[in-house]
């Protein structure tokens, strides 16, 4: 008993890695494609973009707020970017992203703005949010792709090359991209005064009024960063699949939001950590890959997600009856 008290995990942290161990021993086991050099570098390329997009939700989720619109603005950035370059509007790469960057920020600026003035659950406006410009895109695009974008954007890009057994391989972009904003992520939650003003929203809106931090800032600031990883979550998405699909990254939601609940995020705000994060996300990126190597259907990685997001909303809830001594109705 004393030995299994040392060994057992004291944060999700651990507990994460805990799981990821055991993961990774059974789809060794179960499949030996599993544990190759370029299985590994294909899933984490493959959920790169999903970790840029948890790791802009987990910045909301610690303020207590949820936006499930990231999706739809990224697939909004991708295409006024595509149209304006092959209109001739754009031309610099640099100004592209720049500009992709604005237009996220600018969509996350709208969001907070509403659901502070308003004064209505985060969840109603971003999900309105997601209908509407998911709506409007599909129906002003007819759903159609774009394809002829410029050798920038789809050029695949040499990083870090190496060669193993006689075989070639390279780190990919999206993977560089994730680890770098999740670097600038971690500095920011826990090296800022800004961070810290996140984190005393999501623990308590009404005492960090108390103590003069202008929560309404606060919200613009977690909406507008996830605005801006959703832009450079759907540029890198084009860098990918090297063509612009409108309804490509809707749909998805569900697997960042439950990333960032593995991790640690608290569905009342106040919790979370980059770390958990990204261990919540290639959590998920193993089951999904090792399930398909092993000929399992997807389908079943849905009901573990929904169970996931269940079960965090049963613990919010049960945290805070068991705060103000409440039942369930």
């Amino acid at each position: 008993m004393a030995n299994w008290q040392k060994l057992r995990p004291q944060s999700v942290e651990g507990w994460l890695t805990w799981v990821i161990l055991i993961m990774v021993a059974f789809f060794t086991l179960m499949s030996p494609q599993f544990l190759t050099i370029q299985n590994l570098l294909d899933l984490s390329e493959s959920y790169a973009v999903t970790g840029i997009f948890a790791l802009g939700l987990f910045v909301v989720l610690v303020t207590g707020g949820i936006d499930i619109s990231f999706a739809a603005v990224a697939s909004v950035v991708q295409y006024v970017i595509a149209t304006f370059l092959l209109q001739g509007l754009l031309e610099s790469p640099t100004l592209s992203i720049m500009l992709a960057i604005i237009i996220g920020i600018a969509f996350g600026l709208i969001n907070a703005i509403l659901i502070y003035s308003l004064n209505v659950v985060s969840i109603i406006i971003t999900i309105s949010m997601q209908s509407l410009l998911f709506g409007m895109l599909m129906w002003l695009t007819n759903g159609h792709s774009i394809y002829d974008l410029p050798d920038w954007w789809v050029d695949p890009v040499t990083i870090l090359p190496f060669e193993v057994d006689g075989e070639y391989y390279q780190i990919g972009l999206p993977l560089i991209v994730m680890l770098g904003i999740a670097f600038l992520t971690w500095v920011l939650m826990n090296k800022t005064h800004i961070g810290r003003q996140l984190y005393a929203v999501g623990g308590s809106q009404e005492s960090a009024s108390r103590i003069g931090i202008r929560v309404s800032v606060i919200y613009l600031f977690a909406y507008g960063y996830l605005g801006a990883m959703a832009a450079i979550g759907g540029m890198l998405q084009t860098y990918r699949m090297s063509e612009v699909v409108p309804s490509a990254l809707v749909g998805g939601e569900l697997d960042v939001l439950a990333a960032a609940v593995l991790g640690g995020a608290s569905l009342s705000g106040g919790r979370g950590s980059v770390i958990g994060t990204l261990m919540g996300v290639f959590l998920i990126g193993i089951l999904k890959n090792g399930l398909n190597l092993i000929g399992v259907s997807n389908y079943f990685v849905n009901i573990v997600i929904g169970m996931v997001i269940l079960i965090a909303i049963c613990i919010t809830h049960y945290k805070k009856r068991k705060e103000t001594d409440v039942g369930f109705v």
